[in-house]
């Protein structure tokens, strides 16, 4: 299934952010580009989970992030969004996280709202929640 919104995260170390996010909460790499000139740049990976899709850079300037003024979580200081992703076994998910080095900020807990969720963070400070809640399934 293709999904028409794909979120976009630069990391100052896009490497090693690809390798957590695939050991810590299951992406697997669909395609990583990297620069001729630097094999530590990311130009443009593409990590899938499930059915859906995030795309890494490394935090370059460029024409397009000053235009955009795009900031890491570092350099604005703190997370402006986070990402949910619906998990079936949040409790085995938080513990794969927890042993890949994810800095686990809310330990599973059963929603009010319905289902069972947990967030953590990445090594750069982004911010990952997964549940069992699933927003679509009362549509």
């Amino acid at each position: 299934m293709r999904h028409e919104i794909i979120p976009n995260l630069r990391y100052a170390d896009a490497p090693r952010a690809i390798e957590f996010l695939c050991a810590a909460f299951g992406f697997e790499r669909r395609a990583v580009y990297l620069s001729e000139s630097d094999p530590n740049i990311v130009q443009h990976a593409q990590l899938v989970w499930s059915d859906r899709m995030v795309m890494i850079s490394t935090a370059i300037d460029s024409p397009h992030v000053r235009a955009a003024r795009m900031k890491t979580v570092a350099e604005a200081g703190g997370p402006t969004m986070g990402l949910y992703l619906i998990v079936e076994d949040v409790d085995a998910h938080a513990e794969r996280a927890r042993v890949a080095g994810a800095e686990i900020i809310r330990d599973p807990r059963d929603e009010d709202y319905g289902g069972r969720g947990y967030s953590a963070r990445d090594p750069e400070g982004n911010v990952w929640s997964f549940g069992s809640y699933d927003p679509w399934a009362d549509q």
